[in-house]
């Protein structure tokens, strides 16, 4: 079992910093290429940007919430609230990964 993480691309955890503008100021978040790319197929299937995503995502918690107290790690979360939601959706996705794997 520990292959499948052991083996992983190293780019895959390699953090990239992007800069973005949400609620009309210019930030820059720095995240993993994996949780990027995560946030890119979100963005995807719900038909916008991955900066649209994210500038959505931080007005969404903000009006729910009040405050974010770490939004990268906010992202992460929502990253994997993402994937497991699509595996509980689709559990055959999850065997076909992990005969890929």
């Amino acid at each position: 079992m520990c292959e499948l993480y052991v083996k992983a691309d190293p780019i895959l955890y390699e953090s990239r910093s992007r800069s973005l503008r949400i609620c009309g100021v210019v930030t820059t978040l720095r995240l993993e290429n994996q949780f990027w790319d995560i946030l890119s197929d979100i963005a995807q299937d719900d038909g916008m940007t991955t900066n649209q995503l994210v500038a959505k995502l931080y007005e969404e918690v903000m009006d729910y919430r009040g405050e974010v107290v770490n939004f990268a790690s906010f992202l992460r979360v929502s990253c994997t609230r993402y994937l497991s939601q699509r595996r509980v959706q689709s559990p055959e996705l999850s065997v076909v990964a992990r005969l890929q794997g």
